[in-house]
Parts: C-alpha cells; structure tokens; sequence
C-alpha cells in the first residue's frame, strides 16, 4: 500500500525552531517528527511512501534512508508553487491504478489505526474515506455530516456551537481510491476541503467518514508541541519513541547521549535528546531538550523547548512555553 504526508507548510507559528529545519523534520520525541510518522506506517502495513514537500527537497533527503531501515520505500515530491492541499497529490497519484492510497498531514500527531480506516473504505467500496473526530466547539472547523451507516451527507462550515446536532470533523487522514482525481484536470493548486471532497460528493461518490476517538492534536505552535509531548509521555497517545530515549520516572525520557547532572532534577514531562546537557541543580519541567542544548548549573525551566546547539545560562529562570 502507498501512502502519502502532505509536508509542504512553512511551520511559521514554530519559529525559531523552522527557520532552518521544516516543521515535520522538528525532533519529537527524540528523532524528527516525520520518522515516528514513517514508524506507524510502516505498522500499519504501507510499503511506500511519498513525502510532498515545497521547492526543497533536500531537508528531506534524510527520510530515504530512515524510510529503509523501518522497511520502507521513501520518495520526496517537489511543487515549485504551493498547490493547496491536493495539488501535490494530484500530481503524485496522476496515471496510477491499483489499491487505495492513504493521505496523512505531516503535522499532525494522532495515533489512529490506519489499517482498520482502509478496511472501512474497502468494504465500502468508497471514492474516499475521511477520518473524523468529535469536538465540543465546531465553530472553529468544517463538520462533516454523515447518515447512520457512516456516508458523508454534506459539510458544514463552522457552523456556530449548538446550531448543528453534529459534531464530527475532517481530522486531516484520508483514503483515496485509484481514479479519484480523473475529475480534476490541471496540474494547478487544488483543495481537498473546498473542491475535491464536495465535488465528489454532489457528483454522486460514495464519500464515507470513520469517525475514531483516536488521540489527534497539530503540533503547528510551541504550545500544542510541547502538549503533545505530554500527551505520548503520559501515554495518552500511542507514538513511537527514539531507541536511544530511555525512561528515567514516569514521564522522563532521556536519551543514552545526553549527560545530566546527578543532582539535577527532572520532571514531569520532560525529554532530553541526544548530546544535551544539564547542569548541576538544574530544574526542567514540562520542557524538551533537543540534541546538543545546553542547560547551566541551576537554571530553571518550565514549559520550554531548547532547540540544538542553544544554550541556556546558569542560573536562568525561563517559564510559560519559551522557545530558546
């Protein structure tokens, strides 16, 4: 089975930590996101992936070779112009037949059961298959309204709470069908949301939602990386850990190349990556090291993330979802 991640965002509400490194590249969990993403696929029984990217491809040429060591066959795909949120699939998929192709957004953390949303699409013979999820507020996102039997009836944009009785929405994995774009002509931008998924539906497809309690979160600002680290460390979502991470208490990962001070304190939720340190008496909560920061002696931390090579002074007292 083919897979795709859609990786072509800028990342700009993670800045510093995309100036140089693209967002699904960012360590989470002590390797870059992307790589826990490859993991899961891999899991779920996906044999090759492509990764659509912006005009660069090489930040991502790492992936290739990540991709063979879990099993996988991994190519990135260029788009000189943005071309929304299906342009670069379209591209990717023109010409080929076979199985069903999964779609997944390089941002976003869930731990959803692939394999069972492409049975589901399977046994319904569907154009498309989208995974929703339920919230309490719809007003901040399109809901997809479906019949009982789970067949997409129609999408509702924001609609104001209360308004709808429904309250699932497009939670950003999809399941395609061989031929789905053979509708869209054009090698421009295209969007899933706004002209593929509501022009099959008035067309007649077959459209079905499988709507998962599956945990599902975007990571796109420091607040919402540094909860989803939580959330894994706390085992609330079910997402693969670098080797080398190793469990100190309970919600403490540190990997065997990092080098903390016995007299440090860590904790919760905290994760020290590759080559860091952490000085004598230092303090970290709710914060992540990536490889190579430095912490000084007696520092205080909570709810920060050290990016590589950064270094943080002794003594300093950093709080409230600093980015260093």
């Amino acid at each position: 089975m083919r897979a795709l991640i859609l990786a072509g965002g800028k990342g700009t509400r993670l800045r510093p930590l995309t100036d140089l490194t693209p967002k699904p590249l960012v360590p989470f969990m002590g390797e870059p996101f992307a790589v826990g993403q490859l993991r899961r696929l891999a899991a779920a029984g996906v044999t090759d992936v492509t990764v659509l990217v912006g005009a660069d491809a090489a930040p991502f040429a790492p992936l290739i070779d990540a991709g063979k060591a879990i099993g996988l066959g991994v190519d990135v795909a260029t788009e000189d112009a943005p071309l929304d949120t299906a342009g670069a699939a379209r591209r990717a998929l023109s010409g080929q037949r076979g199985g069903p192709v999964l779609v997944c957004n390089g941002d976003v953390l869930t731990d959803l059961d692939y394999a069972a949303v492409v049975r589901a699409h399977r046994e319904a013979d569907a154009a498309v298959t989208l995974t929703l999820t339920r919230v309490a507020d719809t007003s901040a996102f399109g809901v997809v309204v479906c019949d009982p039997g789970g067949r997409v009836r129609r999408f509702v944009e924001k609609p104001p709470p209360g308004t709808l009785p429904d309250d699932t929405v497009n939670a950003g994995t999809y399941v395609l069908a061989p031929g789905v774009f053979d509708a869209f002509a054009g090698d421009g931008p295209l969007s899933f949301e706004r002209e593929v998924f509501p022009q099959l539906l008035a067309a007649g497809a077959t459209v079905i939602g499988v709507t998962s309690d599956a945990h599902w979160a975007d990571l796109g600002t420091p607040e919402r990386y540094l909860a989803g680290h939580r959330a894994v460390l706390d085992g609330r979502c079910d997402w693969p850990v670098a080797a080398d991470l190793e469990t100190v208490e309970a919600t403490v990962r540190v990997s065997s190349g990092a080098r903390v001070a016995h007299d440090a304190q860590l904790g919760p939720h905290v994760v020290v990556g590759d080559g860091a340190e952490v000085g004598s008496k230092a303090g970290l909560t709710d914060t992540v090291l990536h490889g190579r920061a430095r912490v000084g002696a007696g520092a205080r931390l909570s709810g920060v993330i050290v990016g590589p090579d950064a270094t943080v002074a002794d003594g300093a007292d950093l709080a409230d979802t600093v980015v260093v």
